[in-house]
């Protein structure tokens, strides 16, 4: 075996950051650094499927043909079925019908060209079951209401990234979109990954996670105005209008990315108090960041306090 080193690539997708890092012998050098630009081909790929800023997507397309059925994608058949339970699981929390209501809002295009807009009136509740609006028959689905699956989007794809990097023989990796994260096997020290949580310095806390997904929900960025009321992009589906600026960000960490994106998300709209004990009810591991700067971490994510990041 050669001496270790860790070799990296880093590109932007799906509106954020993309960084991966795989731990290597030096031999293995140039067979990592193909395998990391097929990764990066399937970032381009699935964006290419499931963005709604892009109006050839298969989503948007989807979007633009309510009432129809059409058969679709492995990626589109999977986030249906996936958004049905999560929307079950989290009584309707997790919706992918808010779309309607974040185009409203403003957010009807890429983050980066938002500074301000939309319309500051009101928006309507959302009715009705989902499955009466995102229907699944076999391979072919139907949209009756316009769907964002961005909720989860992400973190599905860190998994399947990850998937990929573990079936081409990669034992110690790291795949990072935009905070949605997978930490496999050990850093090159040996040790298990050595994360921040986001607006919290490492010093005053740092997680150390192996063979496990971290993501982070929060409005630190994505956060504007329409006219004169605050808004940002994270909807709760049964009260649209209300938007809450007592949590900074949440942290979730679950078997895999797009399971701590979900929860991630789900506990950022319970809000501090009723997010905690969801979370504490649910065995979540996870971490509040509230906007004073202090943080509230629920019982099992203690295990992940870390010393210094090595």
């Amino acid at each position: 075996m050669g001496e270790k080193d860790i070799l990296k690539k880093k590109f932007g997708v799906l509106g954020t950051e993309i960084e991966i890092q795989v731990v290597i012998d030096e031999n293995e050098r140039g067979g990592a650094w193909n395998n990391l630009l097929e990764a990066k081909d399937i970032y381009q790929s699935k964006e290419k499927v499931l963005s709604r800023f892009d109006s050839k997507s298969e989503l948007s397309k989807l979007n633009a043909n309510l009432g129809k059925f059409f058969k679709v994608s492995d990626d589109i058949l999977y986030l249906s079925k996936k958004a049905l339970e999560y929307y079950n699981i989290s009584d309707g929390i997790f919706d992918p019908r808010i779309l309607d209501a974040l185009e409203k809002i403003g957010y009807d295009r890429d983050f980066k060209n938002i500074q301000s807009g939309g319309s500051d009136g009101n928006i309507s509740d959302l009715n009705g079951d989902l499955a009466d609006d995102l229907i699944v028959d076999g391979r072919n689905i139907k949209f009756e209401k316009k769907m964002d699956f961005a909720g989860i989007a992400k973190g599905y794809i860190t998994d399947e990234v990850a998937k990929f990097l573990k079936e081409k023989g990669w034992k110690n990796f790291l795949v990072d979109s935009g905070g949605d994260m997978y930490a496999s096997g050990t850093n090159i020290n040996g040790r298990k990954w050595a994360l921040n949580v986001e607006g919290i310095d490492e010093n005053n806390l740092l997680i150390r996670i192996s063979d496990q997904g971290i993501a982070t929900s929060g409005i630190t960025r994505r956060k504007w105005k329409t006219g004169e009321k605050r808004v940002h992009h994270l909807i709760n589906p049964k009260k649209p209008n209300d938007f809450y600026f007592d949590l900074k960000t949440v942290t979730a960490i679950c078997e895999n990315a797009e399971m701590a994106d979900f929860w991630a998300k789900v506990l950022f709209l319970g809000g501090i108090k009723k997010g905690l004990l969801l979370a504490e009810e649910k065995g979540i591991e996870a971490i509040f960041l509230d906007y004073n700067g202090n943080f509230h971490i629920t019982s099992g994510a203690r295990k992940f306090y870390s010393g210094k990041k090595k």
